[in-house]
């Protein structure tokens, strides 16, 4: 496997590594800001590496190295050895349409020797968990999926996906990776820690949360919030909370708020809510953010001299670190080592498996996956 990670600024163009012997890449995976991902550097990529298969997304900051920006492109070119790639693209109207869609994408994708799946999906028109769901469904648990949402900066407006062609609104796009010396690592890890008292979900539909404990979810929130929920939804993004289903007390997943409404005192939340869970509000210091990336980078490592990586990460986290953004990139890329270098973005939604092996979605969370070839 050979690797070539490229960036792209206003300021200086393509990095000078472009083209520099990487013109045979099989694959190039790409991660840019919404204001400057434009045809223009389509192109640019596809005269570069005319024979790859080209796959990206819009961000809430790019991820090159150790190195996060904003209004930047971060591509990874590669190169491999043995490994075959195929990819598969499905138009996305709502999130009622999500488990249908990733079921349907996983099918144009699954074959005998399919190792992993990676995929990018419009970050406003999806319910995340069901996309999973409907992935996990057509190729089964033996599959990596892994992945995550694209972003709109912090404005969760218009977000975009292309597989081949430059990124459009309401797309899902995943290339499927097949062969036996393939190796891929993965970890997932958020840092946040639990406050205040567990609550039962004992009202949802999907992705709305209504009730906790046979009461308004809202209010609730707001009285935990207290000044902060003035600042709602957006002050929601410190505060997430965590849901542990019963059946799987040891498994846990971090929801972010993506909307309130006031008249239903209801709660829409970027991953599904299911009822009968337990819900608890979580807070974080920096450190401890800082601690559950390297805890990703950790759980990703492979036995492999060389490879690369892909870093996903919240764009909660991102505005939470402000200027330490970096810290987390530092310590994750730290932990991989020079042999795999790194490209990711900053997401609505983290694709990765938990630590039970199944393929979820995640919020608030560092996701990670390494490639490698033996």
């Amino acid at each position: 496997m050979r690797t070539e990670r490229n960036t792209w600024n206003e300021a200086s163009g393509w990095s000078a590594s472009v083209g520099s012997g990487m013109t045979d890449a099989d694959w190039v995976l790409y991660f840019g800001a919404p204001e400057v991902l434009d045809d223009a550097r389509h192109v640019d990529l596809r005269e570069r590496y005319p024979h790859a298969l080209l796959l990206g997304c819009t961000t809430g900051g790019e991820i090159a190295d150790d190195d996060v920006q904003d209004g930047s492109i971060a591509a990874m070119a590669v190169k491999f050895d043995a490994t075959r790639i195929r990819g598969a693209e499905r138009e996305i109207s709502g999130s009622k349409d999500s488990f249908q869609v990733g079921q349907a994408v996983a099918a144009d994708l699954a074959g005998r020797d399919l190792r992993a799946i990676f995929v990018l999906s419009d970050g406003t028109r999806v319910n995340g968990t069901e996309l999973v769901r409907g992935l996990r469904s057509s190729v089964g648990d033996d599959v990596v999926v892994t992945g995550g949402l694209a972003g709109d900066g912090a404005r969760f407006g218009t977000t975009r996906t292309g597989l081949g062609h430059p990124p459009t609104p309401g797309t899902v796009c995943a290339v499927g990776l097949y062969g036996r010396s393939l190796s891929i690592g993965h970890g997932s890890a958020h840092g946040w820690v639990p406050f205040g008292p567990e609550r039962i979900v004992t009202r949802a539909e999907g992705n709305v949360l209504f009730e906790l404990d046979n009461q308004p979810a809202l209010e609730l929130y707001k009285r935990y919030l207290g000044e902060e929920a003035e600042k709602l939804p957006a002050s929601a993004l410190l505060y997430p909370l965590v849901i542990r289903r019963r059946d799987c007390p040891e498994e846990s997943l971090v929801r972010t708020i993506l909307g309130i409404d006031e008249a239903s005192k209801a709660m829409t939340f970027a991953g599904d809510i299911p009822e009968g869970a337990v819900a608890q509000l979580m807070r974080a210091s920096f450190d401890q953010l800082i601690d559950g990336a390297a805890a990703a980078a950790t759980a990703a490592q492979v036995k492999a001299d060389n490879g690369f990586a892909v870093l996903v990460s919240c764009i909660g986290r991102k505005l939470l670190l402000g200027q330490r953004t970096c810290d987390e990139v530092d310590a994750a890329v730290d932990i991989l080592g020079s042999g795999f270098p790194s490209v990711g973005f900053y997401s609505y939604g983290e694709i990765a498996p938990t630590t039970n092996g199944f393929s979820d979605l995640h919020n608030q969370t560092m996701t990670i996956t390494t490639f490698a070839e033996s």
